[in-house]
C-alpha cells in the first residue's frame, strides 16, 4: 500500500484511507493504515526501533477519506482533547439513494449498537443506553434519483452518518447494511471524510485539510 500524505508536521501527519482499508489492525490480520504510516514513518525519517504514533479517530472499513494520526504524545494528547470536546470540525461527503425532502437540515437521533451484529438501531428520543448523535446536512445536488451531500459531524458515533441517513429514507449508495443498494465497488460505500479542521498541537492556530470526493461518484 502507497501511503498518500496530505498534511504532516512535527507532531501530527495526515493521510488518506482508502475504502476497504482497516484504520487499526483486527482479527483478520488484514493490512492496516497506521501499519503502513508506521513504515513510512520509520522509513523517511530513519527510526530505528518501535515509532510512535497515536490513533486519534477512526473511519468505519468502507469509508474512505482523511485520518489523522498524531507522531508525538504532545499531539496525542492535544488532539484527543479536541476530539473529545468535539471542537474539530469533521465534514463528509455522502451520496445518496433518493433525494432528502429538505435542502438542509439537522438530524438528531439516539443510536444504540448491537455489538454482536456489529448494527446500530435508531430512535427518535432518548433512550437508556442510547447515544445522542447530531449531525448537519445540505444537498449539493441532485441527479437520477440520488443526492451528493456535504455533511457536517457534531457527533462521532459509530455508523452514525449511515443510520441517520437511512433514517430520513436516504441510505448511502453501496451501504446494503444500512438499505443502499449495491454498486460496482464491493468493499466501498459512496462517504468520504472530505474536511478535517483543527487547532496545531503548538498553540492556537487553524489547520484546515480538505480533499474532494471521488470522481466515480458523479
Amino acid at each position: 500500500m502507497t501511503i498518500q500524505v496530505i498534511y504532516e508536521d512535527n507532531h501530527l501527519v495526515a493521510v488518506f484511507k482508502p475504502a476497504g482499508v482497516l484504520v487499526q489492525g483486527d482479527e483478520t490480520g488484514d493490512k492496516c493504515l497506521m501499519d503502513e504510516v508506521k513504515k513510512y514513518l520509520k522509513e523517511k525519517y530513519q527510526k530505528p526501533g518501535n515509532v510512535f504514533l497515536g490513533m486519534l479517530h477512526r473511519l468505519d472499513r468502507p469509508v474512505s477519506g482523511i485520518v489523522l494520526f498524531a507522531k508525538t504524545s504532545k499531539g496525542a494528547s492535544r488532539l484527543s482533547e479536541q476530539f473529545r470536546a468535539h471542537t474539530i470540525t469533521k465534514i463528509y461527503t455522502a451520496l445518496v439513494e433518493g433525494i432528502p425532502r429538505e435542502k438542509s437540515a439537522t438530524l438528531v437521533h439516539y443510536l444504540l449498537k448491537d455489538k454482536n451484529k456489529n448494527i446500530v438501531e435508531v430512535f427518535d428520543k432518548p433512550t437508556t443506553g442510547a447515544l445522542r448523535a447530531e449531525l448537519n446536512y445540505q444537498v449539493i445536488k441532485h441527479f437520477n434519483g440520488r443526492a451528493l451531500l456535504e455533511i457536517i459531524l457534531k457527533t462521532g458515533r459509530s455508523h452514525q452518518i449511515r443510520s441517520q441517513l437511512k433514517t430520513i429514507g436516504c441510505p448511502i449508495v453501496g451501504d446494503v447494511k444500512y438499505g443502499g443498494p449495491k454498486w460496482q465497488y464491493p468493499s466501498e460505500i459512496a462517504l468520504c471524510a472530505t474536511e478535517l479542521a483543527f487547532k496545531l498541537a503548538t498553540g492556537e492556530e487553524t489547520q484546515t485539510i480538505k480533499i474532494e470526493p471521488p470522481e466515480s461518484w458523479s
